[in-house]
């Protein structure tokens, strides 16, 4: 029988300092089975636009996971999740049809899934999962932009990606089509603690930096207010939003 942990889940959001909305959405949740879901969509578009595409993915893919008893080999979940994250897709794709106000909206997603010892990561776009293992921050998806094509292609190093022009250009994104794909990656799990955050954290936050908090002994929630107090106080260049997990010790 696999070992199902247990844990606490923290999330936040926050302006930053330079942005004038907050277009960012982080969300937590355990179901009754003791399964966790974490969110991070990092919304475009402008004028509020990201804030409603951002918003309608998260409450769309939350609100399913509540009300859906998970049940069965972990493939159909995945297959179920999968689902559900195209339904949002076509929420938002049908609502940016309806009003010239919503154009052109979308939303990044990085969501993770932790059931008994396993570990589902769905990415589309830009933020970020990671989990703290053997005191080491790894990242468990990979950033869908034009310059981590090019860095994966061997056309630049991992050090020029930080300051290339087109570090910001998205090469995948929930909403924007009729249709979406996304990277899905499973894991074993061993009780690793796990963050999901927007480019908001990691472009103000180092890893070692982000490592350091996560390491601490300090309440999740209060992990997660430090690292977007870091943020801003690095610059808090872009909206911040963190999902955070981490399972009681034996």
């Amino acid at each position: 029988m696999p070992k199902r942990y247990k844990g606490n889940i923290a999330f936040k959001t926050d302006q930053g300092r330079v942005r004038i909305n907050n277009e960012d959405q982080a969300r937590a949740a355990i179901n009754s089975q003791g399964d966790v879901l974490l969110i991070v969509c990092d919304g475009m578009g402008g004028q509020n636009k990201g804030d409603y595409a951002s918003r309608l993915a998260v409450e769309t893919i939350i609100e399913a996971f509540r009300n859906k008893e998970m049940k069965g080999p972990l493939f159909f979940r995945k297959l179920w999740f999968e689902g559900i994250i195209k339904k949002a897709n076509s929420a938002i794709f049908d609502e940016a049809q309806k009003s010239d106000e919503y154009k052109d909206m979308g939303t990044t997603l990085v969501a993770c899934y932790i059931t008994g010892e396993k570990l589902v990561v769905f990415n589309i776009g830009d933020s970020r999962a990671y989990w703290l293992k053997n005191n080491r921050l790894e990242r468990l998806s990979e950033d869908q932009t034009y310059v981590d094509y090019l860095y994966r292609t061997g056309k630049i190093t991992k050090d020029e990606t930080m300051s290339h022009p087109d570090r910001h250009v998205l090469m995948n994104a929930l909403g924007i089509y009729p249709s979406c794909s996304m990277d899905v990656k499973t894991y074993a799990y061993h009780g690793e603690r796990v963050i999901l955050c927007s480019d908001g954290l990691y472009n103000n936050v180092s890893e070692t930096e982000i490592s350091q908090v996560v390491s601490t002994d300090e309440r999740p929630d209060q992990k997660v207010s430090s690292l977007i107090n870091e943020a801003n106080l690095n610059g808090g260049s872009d909206n911040i939003g963190i999902a955070y997990w981490e399972a009681f010790d034996d």
